[in-house]
């Protein structure tokens, strides 16, 4: 029998000390509002970071295959892969898919109002299952249409400034000697929440932009190559970049946007600091009631200690009992946890302002794995701290404590 283990199930469920209880009740509390304060900060920071790089990988793709040139207009220079690099490439291990697209600047013009933007081009061999999910009125651009070419997606920013809906027509004029117009029709509106993307682009057909700049039919200002995995986006790069030509190169979108990314890596120091607040507190709130509970039973201490038990028996009585509280802390922070959780991801309740947080709902994002290893952690941390206000058991003296009760 493992008496030890008997005793603390005793004080536990069949104690009367009020005092105690109280402590007991805060303590379990603040272990279960830790529990939940740690594991939504990460759901909901890793959400926030996996929703602003799948706009990023959305829209601009993971890497751009360009011309190893100094320009740095809105223009690209005029770029040809071969069937040969085009192959090389697609068959790299993370590579998905290898599309062309070019950009051209131009000029909205809307019954007098005019608005300067980027028109992205794009072929039939473009994924826009993005532009599908960002789509608020319309449809996506139908390559198969004989008119495809003078179909346009524009942001709901833009439609909204220049009193756009879908199927109306505008004149745009493209930045260029002499300068080109062309009647469009307003084909889908999308919006990505980001205002720089939503202020700046809008999405056409690769076609126009080669008649425009009188390209061959193979050529186009980049490339973009869609992988798998993200976390390998560094080392398919290089990959990428060993398979083209001198003439070009290959770079992906941490390098063209590392304020961005560097902005979504900073984000992980709040997660550490959350914890670390958390853990503290919940550690001092079970270190009290560890002390409470010792100095309340410092007679029963004494009557052991008298009978021949020794101090490292004695000390597991405590330490069983604060796992007890740890359990059950960890037990309602978690329920409570996993309620919120699938409640946010299922019906999106908790709002935000897109305007500053580029998303309209609170994102939470976690693994089982995750919640477990979290779990662990503060299990570990906490019995690690119990250990030490443990030892003030050794110093109680049997004698003493017999006298005064």
């Amino acid at each position: 029998m493992n008496f030890p283990f008997f005793l603390a199930k005793r004080i536990v469920f069949k104690g009367h000390r009020t005092f105690s209880k109280l402590i007991v009740r805060v303590t379990i509390g603040a272990l279960a509002l830790a529990v939940i304060a740690i594991i939504l900060s990460v759901a909901i920071l890793r959400g926030f970071k996996d929703e602003v790089t799948v706009k990023q990988r959305g829209f601009f793709s993971d890497v751009i295959i360009s011309k190893n040139d100094l320009n740095d207009s809105y223009e690209n220079s005029p770029i040809s892969l071969s069937k040969e690099n085009l192959d090389r490439i697609v068959q790299l291990p993370n590579v998905v898919d290898v599309v062309p697209f070019a950009t051209k600047a131009g000029i909205m013009n809307v019954d007098g109002e005019v608005e300067g933007v980027l028109l992205k081009g794009v072929d039939n061999s473009y994924n826009q299952s993005f532009l599908a999910k960002t789509l608020v009125a319309g449809d996506t651009l139908n390559f198969l249409n004989p008119d495809s070419d003078t179909e346009i997606l524009i942001s709901k920013l833009l439609a909204d400034r220049l009193n756009l809906k879908v199927s109306d027509d505008f004149i745009m004029y493209f930045v260029q000697k002499p300068i080109r117009k062309r009647k469009m029709f307003v084909k889908g509106v999308f919006q990505t929440n980001s205002a720089e993307l939503d202020k700046m682009y809008v999405i056409g057909s690769l076609d126009l932009i080669r008649r425009l700049n009188n390209l061959d039919t193979t050529d186009a200002g980049a490339y973009e190559v869609r992988i798998k995995n993200f976390d390998e986006i560094q080392q398919t790069t290089i990959a990428v970049d060993e398979e083209l030509p001198v003439v070009l190169k290959a770079t992906n979108i941490i390098e063209q946007f590392p304020d961005v990314f560097n902005w979504l890596k900073m984000l992980d120091m709040n997660d550490d600091i959350i914890f670390v607040l958390m853990v503290v507190v919940a550690i001092i709130n079970m270190i009290s009631a560890l002390l409470i509970s010792i100095l309340e039973r410092t007679s029963m201490i004494g009557v052991l200690k008298s009978l021949g038990m020794a101090n490292r028996q004695i000390r597991k009585i405590f330490l069983y009992n604060s796992i007890y509280l740890i359990g059950y802390g960890l037990i309602i922070g978690n329920v409570i946890t996993m309620g919120l959780y699938f409640f946010q991801t299922n019906t999106k309740f908790f709002k935000l302002d897109p305007s500053i947080y580029y998303i309209e709902y609170v994102p939470m994002s976690i693994s089982w794995y995750d919640v477990i290893l979290l779990n662990i952690a503060i299990v570990f941390i906490a019995l690690i701290a119990l250990y030490i206000p443990s030892m003030l058991i050794s110093r109680i003296s049997p004698i003493k404590t017999i006298q005064f009760k």
